[in-house]
């Protein structure tokens, strides 16, 4: 009898142990296809584009998950003043722009229908340099007034400084279409927003004293009030070359 148990018992661990190592088997198999799928879409994406736009010119790389979804990550940057606006007023006072941005981003590409139409949301992590300059040709001709009352050039100086926004991560919202043309070659477009966040702004004065302090103060506050690209437009077109 306890050899007949014995029996059993040996058969069952046999069993228990062969079960365990199918499933280890399996596992690992299954595992190991998952890892060669990620490795290759990874290696292997849908598309390349590039793009210019708002946020200066770039590229970006696309995986298809399916036919209605891609992720993308790009860059986007460069000087890009002058084909924004190279200037704005705030209090009377104008201001010339130079801007260096730097837009890496990642997102996801919607096709809602399955067809041209995209809808693109996602982050952007922003590192944009804008600076400013008070343009004298924008004020009277005594000198700036600000907030209703008159500093002259000799008590003001050379009045620059930067532009940062707060937002270390923006969030991003698009709408726009990518049409195909032919097996592997297509053209897009898209508009949009992207919250960058309050700026502020660090202005200094060439001249030196209270009036100059007195300015710097003010002329701080009028561009903070101004909410400066705090809402950022994105409009951008580009052509994308699908693998």
């Amino acid at each position: 009898m306890k050899t007949l148990k014995l029996s059993m018992f040996g058969a069952a661990v046999l069993l228990s142990t062969s079960a365990m190592a199918n499933i280890v088997t399996d596992t690992g198999a299954t595992l190991v296809d998952g890892t060669r799928t990620l490795f290759k879409t990874a290696t292997k994406p849908a598309a390349v584009s590039l793009e210019v736009g708002s946020l200066g010119y770039g590229a970006n790389i696309a995986w298809a998950a399916n036919d209605r979804v891609e992720l993308q990550a790009g860059w986007a940057g460069g000087d890009i003043a002058e084909a924004i606006n190279d200037n704005f007023d705030a209090d009377g006072v104008n201001y010339q722009v130079e801007t260096d941005f730097s837009n890496p981003y990642l997102g996801v590409q919607l096709r809602p229908a399955a067809n041209w139409f995209t809808v693109g949301a996602g982050v952007i992590v922003p590192d944009n340099d804008i600076k400013v300059r008070a343009n004298r040709g924008g004020s009277n001709a005594n000198g700036y007034t600000i907030k209703g009352k008159t500093y002259t050039f000799k008590e003001v100086g050379t009045l620059e400084g930067t532009l940062e926004h707060r937002n270390k991560l923006a969030p991003y919202l698009t709408v726009g279409f990518r049409p195909n043309i032919g097996n592997n070659w297509g053209v897009f477009g898209e508009v949009g927003a992207t919250y960058l966040g309050d700026a502020t702004a660090n202005i200094k004065s060439s001249a030196t004293g209270a009036k100059a302090e007195e300015v710097v103060a003010a002329v701080k506050d009028s561009i903070e009030s101004k909410d400066y690209a705090n809402w950022f437009p994105i409009v951008k077109v580009g052509a994308t070359y699908r693998f």
